[in-house]
């Protein structure tokens, strides 16, 4: 128990630090940095190998920018390519395991074309031990930067082809918003926007706050500029992206995320507008009511809840209980009777009984979510859960693992079950990745729904009759006439 406390000191010390305010942002001028540097990339390929979240792959989407800018063109195949970099995730151990031994393997590659400039960022290039690591284990990599100062990319690459030595510039401290990146997005149809960067929770198990550095908050009028640009491209769908997007504004004090979804709600170009990721903190009844109200804000809420027990919620310093996250579900699907909700769960952490988990499950069957990310707790160094010494054995682990799985898979089936015959309203996004003859889209609830259909109907919302739910997808036919309820 005292290790319990000596965590909850440490954690509350940290929520209690000082939030940015506007006073403190810098001002960075990219194009001046793109200017030094100039097209060093005419006639050179890149290919970028991404790991992790959505914040990660809409990083990848800004470094892309930058180097089709500086002449690059992109290549998905490593052994023609000029520039290689990773884009990395620290959430997981795996993760990290996964980007070295891809590393590893690029070293003859490297041996054969030195003048192949190979790259590390993203979170796990904030972490001082993966920097030690590579200096010394990996010193073929020519360049490693971070989170913060990913605008740097093309100075960077234009000092790593007149270095012998790997150059490491990470910046431990995130102050600026710098607008104005290029970005090359992947697709004309959804895109994702930034709206705020970092997180303050400082759950005990999560490297986020320490990769990603406290939250900062984008200017309102920057972000429905963004997506009004986004707009007058054809884009459809807009996907607001944050560690938590419900404290957007918190760090600004003139208005919050509620007022956020008000205002790009206005943008008539835009049919849909998603989120992600919510904490259940800070989940106000001003956010439900706008959720509500605004047509074109989706009917699905990603809503992490990680444990079903109060005591390894508290022991995760989530900031909430099991009851107040259920009341919390309570008052969303009050408001919005057909929301589909999704969440986060965490097996096996630190000191987790077999009555533990039960909650947890108990709790699964009782909201009935549409679908859940699972996890076995993985331990990551400088976390405060590391400091636990209750370990949950790897075969307790994996049992609750797929134990959780199989409640979440049979309440997944059955929830989709119940749409057969259903007519929704399907944003289409063009061929299934699987299947070029059969086309792929989204309800409102975010299910993809597979059916036949012609190309032309990309970026068309369409209404498809559900012939066969299954657990993770709905197939379909497409129906002529506009009819029937949106889902």
């Amino acid at each position: 128990m005292s290790d319990l406390l000596q965590l909850e000191d440490l954690t509350q010390a940290q929520g209690d630090m000082h939030r940015p305010t506007l006073v403190e942002r810098e001002s960075i001028d990219y194009k001046a940095i793109a200017k030094n540097v100039g097209r060093i990339g005419e006639g050179k390929k890149y290919h970028i190998k991404t790991y992790g979240c959505q914040m990660n792959e809409h990083d990848t989407e800004i470094m892309a920018g930058m180097l089709e800018e500086m002449g690059y063109t992109a290549t998905n195949d490593h052994h023609e390519a000029d520039f290689i970099l990773f884009n990395t995730c620290a959430v997981r151990e795996n993760a990290e395991d996964k980007v070295f031994g891809e590393i590893g393997r690029l070293k003859p590659l490297k041996n054969r074309n030195p003048q192949l400039i190979l790259g590390l960022c993203g979170c796990m290039a904030q972490e001082k031990v993966v920097q030690e690591l590579v200096a010394k284990t990996y010193p073929w990599v020519d360049v490693v930067f971070g989170t913060h100062n990913l605008h740097q990319l093309p100075e960077l690459i234009d000092k790593a082809r007149n270095s012998q030595e790997t150059i490491i510039e990470v910046w431990d401290k995130a102050g600026a918003v710098i607008e104005n990146l290029p970005k090359l997005r992947k697709e004309g149809i959804r895109a994702w926007v930034n709206i705020q960067y970092g997180c303050n929770k400082f759950c005990t198990y999560c490297i986020v706050p320490y990769t990603r550095g406290r939250e900062r908050s984008r200017l309102l009028e920057d972000v429905v500029a963004e997506v009004k640009e986004l707009a007058g491209l054809g884009f459809k769908e807009i996907t607001l992206l944050g560690q938590n997007v419900n404290d957007y504004g918190i760090d600004l004090k003139a208005y919050d995320f509620a007022d956020l979804l008000a205002a790009v709600n206005e943008i008539e170009e835009i049919e849909r507008i998603r989120f992600t990721t919510s904490n259940p903190w800070n989940f106000t009844d001003k956010l439900i009511q706008t959720i509500a109200n605004c047509e074109k804000v989706a009917e699905h809420i990603h809503l992490p809840v990680q444990s079903g027990n109060n005591t390894i919620l508290r022991r995760m310093n989530r900031g909430y209980t099991r009851e107040f996250y259920l009341d919390l579900v309570g008052r969303i699907r009050a408001a919005i009777p057909d929301v589909s909700l999704t969440t986060d769960i965490i097996v096996g952490f630190p000191g987790e009984t077999e009555e533990q988990f039960l909650d947890t499950l108990q709790l699964v069957e009782e909201v009935r979510f549409d679908g859940a990310y699972t996890f076995i707790y993985s331990p990551r160094a400088g976390t405060p859960a590391t400091r636990f010494k209750e370990l949950v054995s790897e075969t307790e682990q994996k049992d609750r693992l797929q134990r959780l799985i199989d409640v979440q898979n049979r309440i997944s089936r059955e929830i989709n079950d119940e749409m057969k015959n259903q007519i929704v309203e399907v944003l289409v996004e063009g061929e299934s990745k699987t299947n070029p003859d059969v086309l792929q889209g989204r309800t409102r609830t975010n299910k993809i729904v597979l059916f036949s259909g012609t190309r032309d109907l990309a970026g068309q919302i369409v209404q498809v009759r559900i012939t066969e739910p299954q657990t993770w997808l709905l197939k379909g036919e497409l129906v002529p006439q506009r009819a029937g309820l949106a889902v």
